[in-house]
Order: structure tokens, then C-alpha cells, then sequence
């Protein structure tokens, strides 16, 4: 159903009657095609290759007008955050504090790891299908009616961009907070005209194909976010990068302020919901931004009268900073289903424990963070009995082995929680993953060594890794006819986790703890997968 659903969108026939009839998760799985008709074949760095003589902006803001929505963006109260690292977790502590104070929120953030809904939340929670499908079919049609040579339909981040508009017009929210996708000065979230505050996260080497090779051109495209005389605040950075925002914020006369990071003592006994020390940063800079939205909106008072803007966290602040929850950052997640239930409820684990720790770091800063987090997360559980091999340039972590897995997202593809997890593997290409276990080798033994080259070998070799390469002793690893003790290639990932899940079965004093990074695509993978 959903193929003939896609034949007639790419025919440009109107099926809007149909979809309407369809079941929702038919309905559903059809904006999922739809979507994924809207995904570009463009690799980073180069050139856009969606037609017509517009630029992004430009039609932006043709798609906006065409969707009457010109007008009401203006109305939206809107935070607006750019960065390289934490401007995820620095919109989720700004959406909890707010919605905390009393305020109806929505927030738009990417990427999603497991359903699309995920960058669309209302009051804290990702929008319901039925709403979804409402507001995702009437951007459609609209649009489609209205495509020309010149103006073709939007790409797949414009439309999440012009839906996410749509949404929160329609839902009436008091506050907008919206993440930069990539860049700033030409995001497509960068339409925004009057935000009520701007914020710039940490910044670092990322995207620099696009971006440029310098923290310089890096932080111009972030300041890109800044409008005349609106407030904006960053956080610590270095001075190639700071230089170049103060400079920006300089010519459109924006009161610019760093702001502080946040004091652990002022959350009074509580935790940051966020694990890792960088997120005291990431909070410090919404509190911030929350605080200058209160005030500028003229809500601070109203909430909390007298009290001062620099003196001790409102209890409301505290609570959101406790309870805002963003998923593949910093999460920990035990695999249940190695764990059964007693009569009383009480977990009992007939096997041994798989934890998996999951961070979608990519960038060489993301992943220092990751790897101190790890550090800290593991040391709480000092009764491990793996065996492990410390690797000197991860800050002390001990690993015992490593495997290098595909993802299972297909980029030409948005899918949904529900969607089937493709198991052919056949034709998986792991020429990137032979190549990462080859520098994982030159690490451990000093050494260039040598993988197996033929395909089909390789393929056979990690589908039948036996239970005992988990159990040899890492420290005295050494390649021996092309089978390796610190390391492996696994074909897929659903493989991989169940032969996870059989060697803890298989065990039952074995506790195995798993970091997943190095793509927030491959954690949410791994997500879907501990769902099913």
C-alpha cells in the first residue's frame, strides 16, 4: 500500500482523500515514504542540489508564506541555540526549567534516533501520531500544490523545520526552542526573524567540509544566529572562536554575556538528570537563557517577584534541571531481556548482565567527553569480572575487546519505532569498519597488521565468532592467522546484539558493559533493537 502511496507522489497527484482513509499506522508508514522521497542524494561539502533559482532562505520563507505562517513565527517566543557540542542537551534543561515554571513548551531538536516524532515535543513529550499525521499531511499538500520549476518541494530538513513551525503555531506554545541542524547563519532554522534570546554552546572541529577548517569560520556560521540588539549568551570559548562571536555580536549591537558555569551547590542536593561534568556547561547556559526569556517576556517577575536575577536557583529551575531527559547522550540502558520477574516483582537475573552505555559522540571533542563520562560511569561498578586491556589514550578506560558494527539506518530512509529492522547483510559493505579494526590493532600492538581481505571470508568469520573470543585473555593479544583477540568485525547489528545476549546467557556470573559511540545513528539503532 504504502508503494502505491508513493507513486502517486512522485506522479504529484493528490491522494490526501485516500491517505485519510487509510489505517494510522498505514497512514503513518505513507508519511514515513514520503518523507524519505524528500532525502537528497547531496554528500557533505558539496554543492546543493536541489533545483530552482532560490536560495535556502529564500525558500524558506516562500514555504512559510505558502503555509500562511509568515505571520504567527513572529508571534513565537522563541530560544534560539547554536553550537557544536551540548546544544541538544542545552534546549532539553531550557524546555524542562520552562515548562517547570509553568509554560506550555515545544521543542525541535535532531537528529531523532528511533521515530521522527522524537524532534517535535510538546510539554516534554515527542507529538502523538494522530497529530503528527494531521499537521504532516496539511504541510504536504499545501506544499505540493504550490511546487514550480523554481520552487521545488523542500528537502527532508526543511519540511522537519517548516513542520516544526506549523506544530508549534498550531499548538499554541508559550515558548519555541528551537536547535540549529547544522551551521547557523544559512540553517534552515535561521528564518527566525526576532527570537527572544540566542544562545552558542561549546564549539569545536565539526562538519568542516561545510563549516570551514578554522574555530574561526566555524564560530561565523554559528554567530550567523545573532539579530540585531537581541540578548545572546555562549559559554567559555577559545579565543580564535570568541574572538569571531564578540566580533559578530559587536556589528548587530547584541548585548552578548558568557555565562556561568553552573554551580553543582545551587541544584541544593540534587542531580543533574544529564550524566557527565560538560553538562554543568550546557546548564549553566540555560539557566541563562531561561532567566533572559523570563524577563524579557515579563514573566520573571510575575513568577518570582523580588527575586533576584543572581541569587539562588528558583525551585522550578532546580526541577528541570533534574528531570530534562534526552535519549543516546550519556544513557545508561540494561538490557532486559536476560532478567526475569519473581511473584513479588523483584528483578532476578536467571543469566549473566549486559549494560550498555551509549553516547552518539563523532566529533574528537565529543569523544574525550564520552570517554572521561565512561570512565566515571564504569568505576561506580568496581565488581566487573571481565577480563580488560587498558588503552592509554582513553583516559585510563579499560576495554576488554572491541567490535565494529554497521548501522542498520539507511540515510535514503526515514523510519519509524515500528518499522521492520532489515536482516540481510549479504551485500553489507564493511570496508570502513575493516578499516577502523585495522587502526584499533596498529593501537593495541604498535604495529601495522594485516585483516583478511576477501569479502566472503570476512563475512564468515564475523558471523561465526565463537562465545571465546569474549574470554581470552586481551592482554596477551596478538593476531594470529587473521583472527584477532582485542578485536572484531561484525556483519550487522542485530547479530551482534543477539550474540551479546548469548554469551551473558551462557554465563551467569558474567557482567558485560558495552559502549556504543561514534553515531548517534548507531545508537539509536541499538535502542530499537533493546525495544524489540
Amino acid at each position: 500500500m504504502s508503494s502505491q502511496v508513493m507513486e502517486k507522489i512522485e506522479n504529484n497527484v493528490l491522494v490526501k482523500d485516500y491517505l485519510e482513509d487509510l489505517p494510522l499506522s498505514s497512514s503513518y508508514e505513507a508519511a514515513m515514504e514520503a518523507l524519505s522521497s524528500l532525502i537528497t542524494r547531496q554528500k557533505r561539502g558539496e554543492k546543493s542540489s536541489i533545483g530552482g533559482k532560490y536560495e535556502k532562505l529564500e525558500r524558506m520563507s516562500m514555504y512559510l508564506k505558502i503555509l500562511s505562517l509568515e505571520e504567527d513565527i513572529l508571534g513565537l517566543k522563541i530560544i534560539h541555540v547554536a553550537g557544536t557540542k551540548g546544544k541538544g542537551s542545552t534546549c532539553t534543561f531550557c524546555e524542562a526549567i520552562l515548562r517547570e515554571c509553568g509554560f506550555r513548551t515545544g521543542l525541535f531538536t535532531s537528529p531523532h534516533l528511533i521515530d521522527v516524532r522524537e524532534r517535535f515535543r510538546i510539554n516534554g513529550l515527542e507529538v502523538t501520531e494522530e497529530k503528527f499525521l494531521h499537521y504532516f499531511w496539511d504541510c504536504w499538500h499545501k506544499l505540493e500544490e504550490n511546487i514550480t520549476e523554481d520552487l521545488p518541494m523542500p528537502p527532508l530538513f526543511q519540511f522537519l523545520t517548516v513542520l516544526a513551525f506549523k506544530i508549534f503555531v498550531s499548538e499554541q506554545v508559550d515558548v519555541a526552542i528551537f536547535e540549529v541542524g547544522l551551521g547557523g547563519k544559512t540553517d534552515s532554522t535561521n528564518v527566525i526573524k526576532e527570537p527572544v534570546v540566542c544562545g552558542i554552546t561549546s564549539l569545536g572541529m565539526d562538519h568542516t567540509e561545510t563549516l570551514g577548517t578554522t574555530l574561526g569560520q566555524i564560530a561565523s556560521h554559528k554567530a550567523g544566529i545573532f539579530k540585531p540588539k537581541i540578548p545572546a549568551f555562549t559559554v567559555s570559548q577559545p579565543s580564535e572562536a570568541m574572538d569571531v562571536i564578540q566580533e559578530r555580536a559587536s556589528e548587530l549591537m547584541v548585548p552578548l554575556e558568557v555565562a556561568p558555569t553552573l554551580d553543582h551547590e545551587k541544584l541544593e542536593g540534587l542531580e543533574l538528570s544529564l550524566s557527565g561534568d560538560h553538562q554543568l556547561i550546557n546548564a549553566g547556559l540555560a539557566v541563562s537563557l531561561c532567566k533572559c526569556w523570563l524577563q524579557r517576556t515579563g514573566n520573571w517577575e510575575k513568577l518570582f517577584k523580588n527575586d533576584s536575577l543572581e541569587g539562588e536557583l528558583p525551585e522550578a529551575f532546580r526541577r528541570g534541571l533534574s528531570s530534562a531527559y534526552i535519549a543516546g547522550r550519556a544513557q545508561i540502558a540494561r538490557d532486559t531481556s536476560s532478567v526475569s520477574y519473581t511473584s513479588s516483582n523483584v528483578f532476578e537475573s536467571s543469566c549473566g548482565d549486559l549494560i550498555f552505555y551509549l553516547d552518539g559522540a563523532h566529533s574528537p571533542e565529543s569523544m574525550e567527553v564520552c570517554a572521561k563520562w565512561f570512565s566515571s560511569a564504569i568505576n561506580e561498578n568496581e565488581n566487573s569480572l571481565i577480563s580488560s586491556y587498558k588503552v592509554e589514550n582513553m583516559n585510563g578506560t579499560h576495554f576488554s575487546k572491541a567490535l565494529f558494527v554497521p548501522s542498520m539506518s539507511a540515510y535514503n530512509k526515514v523510519t519509524s519505532g515500528a518499522s521492520v529492522i532489515p536482516l540481510d547483510i549479504s551485500n553489507k559493505d564493511l570496508f570502513w569498519q575493516y578499516s577502523l579494526q585495522r587502526l584499533w590493532e596498529k593501537i593495541i600492538h604498535g604495529k601495522e597488521v594485516d585483516v583478511v581481505s576477501d569479502k566472503g571470508s570476512r563475512i564468515d568469520i564475523a558471523r561465526n565468532l565463537p562465545r571465546e573470543f569474549l574470554y581470552e585473555d586481551a592482554s596477551n593479544c596478538s593476531p594470529t592467522d587473521n583472527q584477532f583477540a582485542c578485536s572484531a568485525v561484525m556483519p550487522s547489528l542485530p547479530l551482534t546484539i543477539n550474540w551479546l545476549r548469548d554469551c551473558v546467557k551462557e554465563n551467569p556470573s558474567l557482567r558485560l558493559q558495552v559502549l556504543v559511540t561514534g553515531s548517534l545513528h548507531l545508537v539509536g539503532d541499538v535502542l530499537k533493537l533493546l525495544r524489540r
